[in-house]
């Protein structure tokens, strides 16, 4: 079997963004929920038998206590945060097996599912569907994988190699280094991605980067630089490793079984009347 795991909060804003507005019979935006819940339908009807969506039912996370610049709900549309619990209740309502995240985030669930159902002999593939280059250090040979749902490209460890340079383990080390805008931690000045993976690509962790750069042997710009920067800011670095390390303790489910889809409960008939009234604007 194949289980899919679903990146919820990704999927929401790209239904948002690319979705025209629809209000149902009470005001509320749900152009986003209603698209991503037949975009989830879609993946069961073409044979998806074992799915699981991950969602930031809260955007804050423990990081936030780690580093105050760490991303925030500030600046995102009202209209969109309004549609996470209904997501969740959707899905729900639906038969999906949700992970609604509050003290972590929904990429940690994603890590903690996929660690958890590749343990499973039964399990011929987990995929987690997001984009996400955090997601990018599960990666496990061809077993554990992440598609991208919009273009439907599967990136395995093979994949991971060739686009950062460094394989799945480092990616935690490469992102600290090289920073994430996304997430809201700058990297370290004057470490590029091409620098990092050549110095990684033969070092793997960060611990491991010798002092002296002359025994680096590494095809890196101005080498010199870049250990006097990783010399002076190493607790940066071990900090934004610690952010960008996906936590995969956390309990999900007890038995890959219980995330096989069975069919909508019988609250869904109701909710889809609902999103099949909600008015649309052109």
């Amino acid at each position: 079997m194949d289980v899919y795991l679903i990146d919820g909060t990704y999927e929401l804003f790209r239904h948002y963004h690319a979705l025209p507005s629809a209000r149902d019979a009470h005001g509320r935006e749900i152009a986003a929920v209603r698209g991503v819940v037949g975009s989830v339908l879609g993946m069961v009807n073409r044979g998806a038998t074992h799915v699981a969506v991950a969602t930031d039912h809260v955007i804050e996370s423990f990081r936030n206590e780690l580093w105050p610049d760490y991303k925030t709900s500030a600046g995102v549309e009202a209209d969109l945060l309004a549609q996470f619990p209904l997501l969740e209740d959707a899905l729900s309502a639906l038969g999906v097996a949700v992970w609604p995240m509050i003290e972590f985030e929904a990429d940690d669930a994603l890590a903690a599912g996929a660690a958890k159902a590749a343990l499973n002999p039964d399990v011929d593939r987990v995929i987690i569907c997001t984009p996400d280059k955090d997601l990018a250090q599960c990666v496990r040979g061809t077993r554990v994988v992440q598609l991208n749902r919009r273009t439907n490209v599967i990136r395995d460890e093979q994949h991971v190699v060739e686009k950062f340079g460094v394989r799945p383990v480092s990616i935690p080390d490469y992102l600290a280094l090289v920073g994430d805008a996304a997430d809201g931690y700058p990297g370290l000045v004057g470490w590029g991605a091409k620098s990092a993976a050549a110095v990684l690509a033969r070092f793997d962790h960060l611990e491991a980067i010798p002092d002296d750069w002359r025994t680096w042997s590494v095809n890196a710009f101005n080498p010199a630089r870049l250990a006097a920067v990783l010399a002076r800011d190493r607790d940066h670095a071990f900090l934004f490793r610690d952010l960008a390390t996906l936590r995969t303790h956390i309990d999900l489910f007890d038995d890959v079984d219980d995330l096989r889809w069975r069919g909508p409960t019988p609250a869904f008939a109701n909710l889809a009347r609902q999103f099949d009234a909600a008015i649309t604007s052109e």
